[in-house]
């Protein structure tokens, strides 16, 4: 299924980011607690009218250049107009119609998409009714809201649902079939390593439709195997705007991440890995996809004086989290072990799509306990009664104990590594449930 994503775009100051907040935080928005994974709250997956959206707060591209604000407000509409499946335009009751929203507003319309007017700071009970100027302006999904306060937003909510796109099933390439996404930021290669991997050699390619709008997927026979390569080219219009683009290209990786097996994350490897790879990859964490790291333009290796240990280290430092993705080093220019990527996803999705019996699973515990128990809670015995698992793709074991509150995350870190020492499971998350049911039978 892919998730509509709603971009909420306006001038500096209108409101955008305490819409964002009140959206997400008051609709069950996602939060992960997982160390070392970099968060920008411009991103917000939450629930609306029972289906999971993506919010997009575009606040974090505002600039304080007094001449730069106009051009920032058509980057954004111009995104929100190509790339979003619902817009909502945020514009200030106090301040009244500008320039600025009168182009916002009409670029948006052009999409044809479902937008909505957020006619934002109507606070006081004196100051419920919006300005004649925005009522002239004749659209129909027009919403007076107190953004901070909360007025008018369950209506904004309620039209903002019924306007979702419906739901899409992928198309069905059989149980055998690899999806994989290829992520990172802009400029580190992605484009041109997929180019080279579907040069390679014994690969047969089409292009068949993606579900996601505009999108294009590539289908690749390799070794006797499919592949689906996720289409992830981005955002089509290149602007002068390069931090609007940078920004929006974690959304387009979402989109994909979405709908793949295996997230093969690229970075630049003659490149410090940046706060930005870190985000996208930890959404692929977030989404428990496999994952395959490519530290890319390894030719300039020799040049640069950058040694693999040296890489290896800096994803160790910056991407903690992705410790049990495997690292190669390529170059799509020159083909540099390109051809050991296929190779590398398969052996992922099989760890990826691993089922392990109860038996061995609780074998695998006992041991673990045994080797380092667990402590107390409040004076009380933790006991595990039996562990089993309840899914794959990813991996992800349910374990019913007496107290689950009392597992210290490091133990659950402890359970998850001595899980991956016995069985492997290299490349793939791992998720560890903690039930209260206290015994086998009940």
């Amino acid at each position: 299924m892919t998730t509509p994503v709603i971009a909420i775009v306006g001038r500096a100051n209108v409101g955008k980011s305490t819409l964002f907040n009140k959206l997400t935080e008051s609709r069950s928005a996602i939060v992960n607690d997982t160390p070392g994974v970099t968060r920008d709250r411009m991103y917000g997956a939450t629930e609306l009218g029972n289906r999971s959206v993506l919010i997009v707060d575009t606040g974090g591209v505002d600039v304080d250049t007094s001449n730069q604000i106009e051009l920032q407000v058509v980057e954004q509409a111009m995104w929100a107009r190509d790339e979003a499946d619902c817009v909502i335009v945020v514009v200030d009751n106090q301040t009244g119609l500008t320039g600025p929203d009168r182009e916002m507003i009409s670029q948006v319309r052009k999409s044809g998409k479902p937008f909505f007017l957020a006619v934002n700071k109507v606070d006081l009970p004196s100051q419920h009714f919006i300005l004649p100027e925005f009522s002239k302006l004749g659209l129909e999904n027009t919403f007076a809201v107190s953004a901070e306060h909360g007025p008018g937003l369950y209506e904004l909510i309620e039209a903002i649902s019924k306007s979702l796109p419906d739901e899409e099933e992928e198309p069905d390439f059989g149980e055998n079939s690899i999806r994989i996404a290829v992520i990172g930021k802009p400029n580190v290669g992605k484009s041109s390593l997929v180019n080279k991997l579907l040069n390679a050699e014994r690969c047969i390619v089409s292009d068949i439709p993606g579900t996601t709008r505009d999108a294009i997927d590539t289908s690749l026979d390799w070794n006797g195997r499919r592949f689906i390569l996720i289409d992830t080219a981005g955002i089509r219009r290149k602007g002068k705007t390069s931090q609007v683009l940078d920004k929006f290209s974690v959304i387009m990786a979402l989109k994909a991440l979405d709908r793949c097996d295996i997230a093969v994350l690229v970075l630049d490897a003659m490149e410090q890995i940046s706060d930005q790879d870190a985000t996208v990859a930890g959404y692929a964490f977030d989404r428990g996809k496999g994952c395959l790291i490519l530290g890319n333009k390894w030719d300039l290796s020799r040049e640069k004086e950058i040694l693999f240990e040296e890489f290896g280290e800096r994803v160790s430092h910056k991407l903690k989290f992705l410790e049990f993705a495997p690292v190669l080093t390529v170059s799509a220019k020159s083909g540099l072990r390109v051809d050991k990527i296929l190779p590398q996803v398969e052996q992922i999705y099989e760890e990826y799509s691993r089922s392990i019996t109860t038996s061995s699973v609780n074998e695998c515990f006992e041991r673990a306990i045994q080797k380092n128990p667990m402590s107390n809670y409040r004076g009380k015995f933790l006991k595990l009664f039996y562990v089993t698992q309840v899914k794959k793709r990813p991996p992800t074991f349910k374990c019913f104990m007496n107290y689950p509150e009392g597992i210290h995350f490091s133990y659950r870190r402890y359970m998850i590594n001595f899980l991956r020492k016995t069985f492997g499971f290299v490349g793939t998350p791992v998720r560890l449930i903690l039930s209260g049911k206290r015994k086998k039978d009940s």
